[in-house]
């Protein structure tokens, strides 16, 4: 990883996204509505929906979708413990490549936590 913290990682794709979606306004409008819908309340409340993107996060592996996931997790009201967890379940399911993402994951909870920034 760079030197960039996850929070900026996670500020600095934002900002991405929004120039990618005047560039393919219709596939970021269909992304946006897929993200939406797949993440409101309903069976699953959005927060164990959020711990299963950051699962998928880890074992994929993903970087900035760690960031986002462990801040949208936080969002949501997700514990540190709860997140923890999901680490470990990740872990469990991907082996080696899953501990490591699942240590950017703990780095990025570190970070979100202490910056307070959601």
């Amino acid at each position: 990883m760079s030197d960039e913290t996850y929070p900026e990682m996670y500020h600095r794709l934002q900002s991405l996204a929004g120039k990618l979606s005047t560039e393919i306004p219709g596939a970021m409008k269909g992304f946006a509505q897929l993200h939406q819908q797949s993440l409101h309340n309903g069976a699953l409340p959005r927060k164990m929906k959020e711990l299963i993107a950051l699962s998928i996060s880890i074992t994929t592996p993903c970087a900035g979708c760690i960031a986002y996931h462990v801040h949208d997790a936080l969002k949501t009201g997700a514990s540190r413990e709860e997140i923890l967890e999901t680490i470990g379940v990740s872990v469990m399911m991907a082996g080696g490549p899953g501990l490591i993402y699942g240590c950017e994951a703990l780095e990025a909870l570190t970070q979100f936590e202490a910056g307070n920034v959601l």
